[in-house]
């Protein structure tokens, strides 16, 4: 499976593929229709459900947006359908004062964290930075989701508003664990580079998004492939690899086993 065909066609979103294919260093290959990867799921067509039930089986959604958001946005037509289960695994911290939004009273300027990050270092060295920020405020939500993933039936799909900052970092991690080699993990993740307008375009489409996406310089929101190469690297120094991060977090040797089980050919 080349780039080109891991690429999913939806009328309701634009940066969603198949995480199949890969290689991994032992020469094997990532499994299709195992776990999928996408932008914002709100304005999937009916045509885009069933062609993600029919042709991928999809059984699992990996919400990784923070309540307010989701609060915001609307809840999208994959909520509606008995057979897929949604997972609510925010990469933020939830309750503080920044997402803990009253029903009523949602303020635009708490739903976005990531705002308040300090924009101090390199460019390619801030994306990577905010990356460890979710690695060390909701390692829960990280091992869970790729629980999700190893441990259910039919295929897992994994979101944020995007699908490129926070859908990337548990993507790479879960390829990691696979096994996939270091060059095609952030190729993946530069991938969503040949879609960035796309998605850039539905993200300003709402109220939600837009203001933060204008405040930033146009080159700030590619995925570039330095960013996870750094990312990877600091895994690596600090904390021995993904797997070891993982195991200070609860992840097991039967996790990893099951994992490559259910992702490798």
């Amino acid at each position: 499976m080349d780039d080109g065909t891991r690429w999913i066609e939806l009328d309701g979103a634009v940066n969603a593929r198949d995480l199949g294919g890969l290689p991994t260093a032992d020469g094997r290959t990532t499994r299709r229709a195992r776990v999928l990867r996408s932008d914002n799921l709100q304005d999937l067509s009916v045509a885009d459900v069933r062609l993600l039930l029919d042709d991928y089986g999809l059984k699992n959604v990996i919400d990784l947006r923070s309540d307010a958001e989701v609060h915001l946005e609307g809840a999208g037509p994959l909520t509606r359908v008995s057979a897929v289960t949604v997972h609510q695994l925010s990469l933020f911290p939830e309750g503080g004062r920044h997402t803990d939004v009253a029903a009523d009273t949602v303020d635009v300027d708490r739903v976005l964290p990531w705002q308040e990050r300090p924009a101090r270092g390199p460019e390619t060295d801030r994306p990577a930075g905010h990356y460890l920020g979710y690695l060390n405020d909701r390692g829960d939500s990280i091992v869970a989701a790729l629980r999700v993933m190893t441990r259910t039936d039919g295929a897992s799909l994994v979101h944020c508003a995007a699908g490129k900052d926070r859908t990337g970092v548990v993507c790479a991690l879960a390829l990691d664990v696979a096994g996939v080699t270091r060059e095609a993990i952030v190729a993946d993740y530069a991938q969503t580079g040949e879609r960035l307008e796309a998605v850039l375009r539905r993200l300003r489409a709402s109220d939600t998004y837009a203001a933060d996406l204008d405040s930033r310089p146009a080159d700030s929101h590619r995925p570039h492939a330095a960013i996870m190469e750094k990312l990877l690297a600091r895994v690596d120094e600090q904390f021995g690899g993904t797997i070891g991060w993982l195991s200070g977090h609860g992840w097991t040797a039967d996790d990893t086993d099951a994992l490559r089980t259910r992702f490798l050919s």
